[in-house]
């Protein structure tokens, strides 16, 4: 190492391998079992084994390290953990590709990726580290999941989902792009398959309460986004009596205010009432099956094209007995509500178009403010008003209205106030072989019956190579066939898996206690919550949605203590903005990817990073530039020179420093204090870097000859690499060393504010007329508002720019300006 610290050049590839090599060697970056003094857990959203980085990655992790040095060097006790998240249909297809495996995919990829992030010099605590497919991690969510089972928040059901016909498994909505499968393409259909499901719809109310506690902590963008998904809405359910059988079709409405505007009745495809009438229809059984192609996604239903067919049925108006017509029609999705919708034409546009198009009553009950008629030709009137039209009603404004109509359907047993919910239960099977596997088994005498606890984990094999999409697990024996656990009778195991959302709704709490012989011990305890959370605004809803779900789940099932401080899963969320390369998303289809393994090998680690924490703040855009990477580089050259220019250890500093030395160290102090404030109050390492370099500007142009300069010099380099550890950590581990540093800078405090150095004998301020900057005028520390207006008022430069012109007002703005008016 001391022939590295004496390179008169810059060479960091070299210099990186051997800093790393100390850290190791040192176990500088492990965490302790359970926090010694005050705990910082800072987490980046763990990846996807890809087999390679990019730049997205780089930065990201990146940011988190930043923040993980910077909070060590504070005191804390740092857990910064990383693992994988492995399980998924990326692995299944490359295995299909490569003739391989998934498993050996998945292993093999992540060592790669394991050696990239300790060349990016990740201050990693690397015996945390696992991996989402291995039955020491799934085991555990096997076994909550029984546990869910048998308190009823596991359920299996009839659904409608999108089908992906080519990747032969059931898609989520956020992976239907454009009607078709987010990796194969293919279009997507409906189909009712039989589902397993988390009843997270049970904490709807307390995961929208919870987000208030989020407020000022979370970006706005994010807990808005949380509260849509979500959806709490207020209204009312409305019974329509059917006319010629028993029975009633209920739907939910937030505007019973429009209850007298109805004038049909539409039916998702799938309700039970329209397949009855398909199996004798020939031409509704055709647009059932044409409604089959379209993804069950709100997105898609509101932008196609309206269509539907008449059931020859009707129902009855609750209130004036009127007989509607009830209609199946596209844009109704049976996994909403009942599947069934009261269409208002006059204040819905989507009823409008239909009934547009099929020739279906349109009658407004809602008068605009300052209107003459509520619906019209070209659209429906959506807000809110005074009604008409609208019998014993009318004249009532929507907010009335919605209460009387309301009541007035309770009175007569056909409906009532309620309270309805966007969210729905989490379907989590997936028709693939590369996931966890449900822990339950089909028996034809003792139906669903669970895998016993004694029985945990169920190993998924990882033998199989894959010919074909279809999951291996439903045509092996040795995997599908067992007794059943209440009568011994032959039976299955279920060979669906779940959702890979499971695994990371709870790694992060895994990571407090990763040997731990239950799901959670007490170390979680210690370190739960996350501080800070990092990751894309991409899983800004439903992976931070299920962390929250799955993190009361643990408190409710005594793994997480049930005081309320553990409710939440991420105390603060940070969401990074994207990597851009000519104003677009770097990505291989665009062809404007940049290499970061070509990036390392040019320039180093601590170059790529420290370029891509100045180039923006972290939750903005950052667009990529060459000639940015080469600049970053020159300045960890100049840096570098500057330490080794010095050629020693600090020397102590006199007691007494003259006005050059003075400015000096008020320069260096004024620095401490911004970077600081940055780092710790809004992550803005940017504006922190920025700042280094100013004083790294500052401290080249000192005559290190001068004894007293020589020794404020040495102070300003000592508190400079330490200000630098973060970002660049290799430059500043072997700078601290050239300095004399006793310890690792993970062991080694930040550097603190003194007082003192920042005050000054004199005060700069801005000197304007009329609003315009004129000079700049240096006066006395102490000069009240009183001095400074007269020496303002008596200095000759100040006085040209008032020849001729009378003196109206001064107004001073300490610590500032002062602003002359005249006339």
């Amino acid at each position: 190492m001391s022939d590295t610290l004496n390179e008169r050049s810059y060479q960091p590839q070299t210099l990186e391998a051997e800093i790393q090599k100390f850290w190791e060697e040192r176990k500088d970056h492990r965490a302790p079992a359970t926090p010694e003094g005050e705990k910082y857990y800072v987490l980046a959203m763990f990846p996807y084994p890809s087999g390679q980085l990019h730049m997205g990655h780089v930065r990201n992790y990146s940011i988190v390290d930043a923040i993980a040095r910077y909070q060590r060097m504070r005191g804390k006790s740092v857990l910064h953990p990383m693992g994988w998240d492995a399980f998924g249909l990326p692995a299944e297809n490359a295995a299909l590709k490569h003739g391989v495996a998934p498993a050996q995919w998945t292993f093999e990829n992540i060592a790669h990726m394991r050696g990239q992030l300790k060349r990016l010099g990740l201050s990693y605590d690397w015996t945390r580290e696992f991996a989402t497919c291995t039955p020491e991690y799934y085991r555990w969510e096997q076994w909550l999941f029984l546990k869910l089972w048998e308190r009823g928040l596991v359920y299996q059901k009839e659904s409608t989902v999108n089908w992906d016909p080519v990747d032969q498994t059931v898609l989520a909505n956020e992976q239907v792009v454009d009607g078709r499968g987010w990796r194969s393409g293919a279009l997507v259909e409906r189909r009712e398959i039989r589902q397993w499901f988390l009843r997270i719809t049970a904490y709807a109310d307390e995961l929208l309460q919870g987000l208030e506690q989020l407020q000022g902590q979370w970006p706005d963008q994010v807990l808005t986004m949380q509260r849509n998904w979500i959806g709490r809405s207020e209204g009312a359910e409305i019974h329509f009596p059917l006319v010629d059988e028993d029975g009633v079709i209920k739907v939910f409405s937030t505007r019973p205010d429009t209850l007298m505007g109805a004038t049909y009745l539409a039916l998702a495809p799938e309700h039970p009432l329209v397949l009855a009438r398909a199996r004798a229809d020939s031409d509704l059984a055709a647009f059932v099956e044409d409604c089959k192609h379209v993804a069950v996604s709100e997105a898609t239903v509101e932008t196609q094209e309206k269509a539907g067919r008449p059931l020859g049925i009707s129902v009855r108006h609750p209130l004036t007995g009127e007989t509607l017509p009830v209609w199946a029609a596209n844009f109704v999705l049976m996994g909403y509500g009942e599947g069934a919708v009261m269409a208002v034409p006059a204040h819905d546009q989507r009823d409008f178009e239909f009934a547009q198009k099929y020739g279906l009553p349109i009658r407004p009950v809602i008068q605009p403010a300052q209107a003459e008629n509520a619906g019209t030709v070209d659209a429906a009137y959506t807000g809110p008003g005074r009604l008409y039209n609208s019998g014993p009603f009318d004249g009532l404004d929507s907010v009335e209205a919605k209460s009387r109509i309301t009541a007035a359907l309770e009175a007569r047993g056909l409906g009532r106030k309620t309270v309805n919910w966007r969210l729905r239960d989490w379907g989590i099977s997936r028709q693939r072989y590369w996931g966890t596997p449900i822990p339950m088994i089909h028996c034809p005498h003792c139906g669903v019956v669970p895998v016993p606890e004694a029985e945990l984990p169920v190993v998924l094999p990882t033998h199989y190579q894959l010919r074909d999409p279809r999951s291996p697990l439903l045509d092996d024996p040795s995997f599908r066939d067992v007794p059943c656990p209440q009568c011994g009778a032959p039976a299955q195991r279920e060979t669906d898996t779940m959702d890979t959302f499971v695994e990371s709704s709870w790694y992060f709490a895994r990571f407090t206690c990763p040997d731990a012989a239950s799901m959670l011990d007490a170390r979680a305890w210690s370190w739960m919550p996350v501080d800070q959370y990092v990751g894309g605004v991409e899983h800004a809803v439903l992976h931070l949605l299920y962390a929250r779900f799955f993190n009361r789940l643990l408190r409710d099932f005594g793994l997480l203590p049930a005081d309320g401080r553990f409710d939440e899963p991420f105390r603060r969320l940070l969401t990074q903005g994207m990597v851009l390369k000519d104003g677009a998303k770097m990505s291989k289809s665009k062809g404007n990817t940049v290499d970061p393994q070509e990036l390392l090998d040019r320039y180093g680690a601590d170059t790529a990073r420290l370029f891509i924490l100045f180039a923006a703040p972290p939750e903005q855009s950052l667009e990529w530039s060459d000639s940015a990477v080469e600049g970053a580089y020159r300045f960890l050259q100049r840096v570098w020179r500057l330490v080794q220019d010095y050629d020693g250890e600090p020397t102590p500093l006199p007691a007494k420093l003259s006005g050059a030395a003075r400015d000096l160290r008020r320069a260096i102090h004024q620095c401490i204090e911004r970077v600081t404030f940055n780092l710790e109050e809004r992550h803005h390492f940017n504006v922190a870097i920025a700042a280094c370099m100013e004083l790294t500007n500052t401290l080249a142009r000192v005559d290190g000859k001068d004894p007293e300069l020589r020794a404020v010099l040495g102070e300003g380099l000592s508190a400079l690499v330490r200000m630098l550890a973060p970002f660049t950590p290799h430059l500043a581990e072997a700078c601290w060393m050239a300095l004399g540093g006793k310890t690792a800078l993970a062991h080694t405090p930040w550097p603190t504010v003194d007082p003192e150095a920042l005050v000054a004998d004199t005060l700069t301020l801005v000197v304007q007329v009329n609003g315009k900057l004129r000079e700049r005028l240096d006066f006395p520390a102490s000069a009240d508002e009183a001095e400074i207006r007269s020496l303002t008022l008596a200095h000759p430069q100040v006085q040209k720019h008032m020849e001729g012109k009378e003196l109206r007002r001064v107004i001073v703005v300490p610590g500032r300006l002062v602003n002359l008016v005249l006339s």
